[in-house]
This record gives C-alpha cells, sequence and structure tokens, in this order.
C-alpha cells in the first residue's frame, strides 16, 4: 500500500437502507474505516454516517476492494448482524479479474492463512500457526492472458482472496501487495457483488448486489 492516499470523491451510492441496516457500494481506493493519522481519517464509515449518524460497523472491505458493504443502523441490528458474520450464515460473492488462464472451471482453495508480521499487512499462508481459510471459485471466461472469476469466501479472513490467488499462481491484476507484476491498472480488479444475510428485524433473508465496474 502505498502511503499517499487520494479517495475517490464519489458521491454516497446508498443501494438500500431502513430502520435497521444501511447498505452501500464502495468505491475502490476509500478506506473502510479511519487509518492512524489525520491524513488517513476519510473513510466509508465517516461519510456513510454523515448520511446516516445513527450507522454502525459491522465488517470491512480492503482500501483497494470495491463493492456491497453493509452497516447497523441501530446496536441491536450491529450485534444481530455481527454474529451472523461470527457464525460464517453471510453469503459473500466476489468477482475478479487474475493473472493467467485458469486451469479448472471450479474448485476449492484450503490454505491456512497469519498476518506476515514483519510486513504486516500482509498475509502468508502457514500450515503450522495458520488459521483456517477457505475459498470456493467458479471461472466465469478466460483468455491468454486473464481469467475472470466469481469466488464465495467460506471463512473472511484478512486478504484471504487475494493471498489465495496468488498462492495458486493466479494473483489479482492490479494488486498493490500479492501481485509480483501488479500491472498499469487503474485499480485492484476484485469487486463485492453480492451479500445475503438475514435481515435483523424478523430474519427475513435479505440480498444486496452492485455489479462489478470491471
Amino acid at each position: 500500500m502505498s502511503n499517499s492516499y487520494h479517495p475517490p470523491q464519489d458521491p454516497l451510492d446508498v443501494l438500500y437502507e431502513d430502520h435497521e441496516l444501511i447498505a452501500v457500494n464502495k468505491p475502490a481506493g476509500l478506506l473502510s474505516v479511519p487509518g492512524k493519522g489525520e491524513h488517513l481519517s476519510d473513510c466509508l464509515l465517516t461519510r456513510v454516517q454523515a448520511a446516516f449518524p445513527t450507522a454502525l460497523l459491522v465488517h470491512r472491505l480492503d482500501r483497494d476492494t470495491s463493492g456491497v458493504m453493509i452497516f447497523a443502523a441501530t446496536p441491536h441490528a450491529q450485534r444481530h448482524l455481527g454474529l451472523q458474520f461470527e457464525k460464517r450464515q453471510v453469503k459473500k460473492t466476489y468477482v475478479a479479474r487474475v493473472h493467467g488462464r485458469m486451469a479448472e472451471k471450479d474448485g476449492t482453495i484450503d490454505l491456512p492463512l497469519i498476518v506476515d508480521w514483519p510486513n504486516r499487512p500482509r498475509q502468508i499462508v502457514c500450515f503450522d500457526t495458520g488459521k483456517e481459510a477457505v475459498t470456493d471459485f467458479k471461472v466465469l471466461k478466460t483468455s491468454d492472458t486473464e481469467s475472470r472469476v466469481r469466488l464465495m469466501p467460506r471463512t473472511g479472513r484478512s486478504h484471504q482472496l487475494r493471498v489465495h490467488l496468488a498462492a495458486i499462481g493466479h494473483p489479482i491484476l492490479g494488486d498493490p501487495f500479492y501481485s509480483q507484476n501488479p500491472g498499469d491498472y487503474s485499480r485492484m480488479m476484485l469487486h463485492a457483488e453480492e451479500l445475503r444475510l438475514r435481515h435483523p428485524d424478523g430474519g427475513r433473508g435479505m440480498r444486496f448486489f452492485a455489479k462489478a465496474p470491471f
């Protein structure tokens, strides 16, 4: 991650809001929560709270990832949604463009991850001390130089999708951390396309979707 931080100034893209939750489409390049230092204070959380003063954090996306993020509108909703994430009941679907032609049409990446302490926040695969990390994938289309893939993480480890794809030789295009040659891309090609969860008030199934911009 470079030291310069120039977040996009797109207007807030609200996908849904009611008395218990708010769903927004996060742009790439914007922090989910404030970083350390005044220069990293602009983030999606503060922007959402400017429009919805009671909004509370439930989960995060990496700065360079775009897509669906959910915020709670009440402490009850924050607890309810937080438990769903903790118990892996939230269904998350991402779309990515990755380096090279992927041979398998679908499959599962099961590689335990742990923080690379000397180089944090980077994560690494470690079979001795890593925590379980599992990602299902489905290839949507391929060319000679890249593949478009749908990713369904079963666990929610930090940088999970980015490390998993790099580990199998198909790093995400434009990834500043895990691609040996990020290339001349305007952004990292990873987007959180869909979230499915239960509404905190009554438990009905909810689906939030934002089409990938690449």
